[in-house]
């Protein structure tokens, strides 16, 4: 891994695989996403397209802008992490009607609930991007 080029591929791939898995739960499978499951996707899927664009033309600029959705969307799917977790009350639910934030239905992975899949996806995209932009800037 010499080339910081490779970490921005890499998180790019995450991106599209995370846009894609999202695209498939809710128009394949049927499932309607909750609001802070919207939230999320509002941060997730600009970030397959920029950082597909910042790999294609190996753009510095993309990885910063990807860096700050992707910190958006850690701080979104860490706080509905908590929520399904029971570590935050439920009284601080952001959904009035519709389908529940804290009571995710679909698991993945032999138990794996949704909102743990996209923070790690957020963390392992962060952390991409810190390392090219660091890489990037010597």
């Amino acid at each position: 891994m010499n080339r910081p080029w490779t970490l921005l591929l890499l998180a790019w791939l995450v991106a599209t695989t995370a846009t894609l898995g999202a695209l498939f739960i809710g128009e394949v499978m049927g499932m309607t996403p909750c609001v802070l499951c919207w939230y999320q996707r509002i941060f997730m899927f600009p970030l397959a397209i920029i950082l597909g664009i910042a790999c294609f033309i190996d753009d510095r600029r993309g990885a910063v802008y990807g860096l700050t959705l992707a910190l958006g969307g850690l701080a979104m799917a860490g706080y509905h992490t908590l929520l399904v977790a029971g570590l935050i009350p439920k009284a601080w639910l952001p959904c009035s009607a519709g389908v529940s934030c804290a009571d995710q239905k679909l698991e993945i992975l032999n138990g794996v609930q949704i909102p743990w899949l996209s923070l790690a996806a957020f963390v392992t995209l962060a952390f991409l991007l810190i390392v090219y932009l660091r890489k990037s800037f010597r």
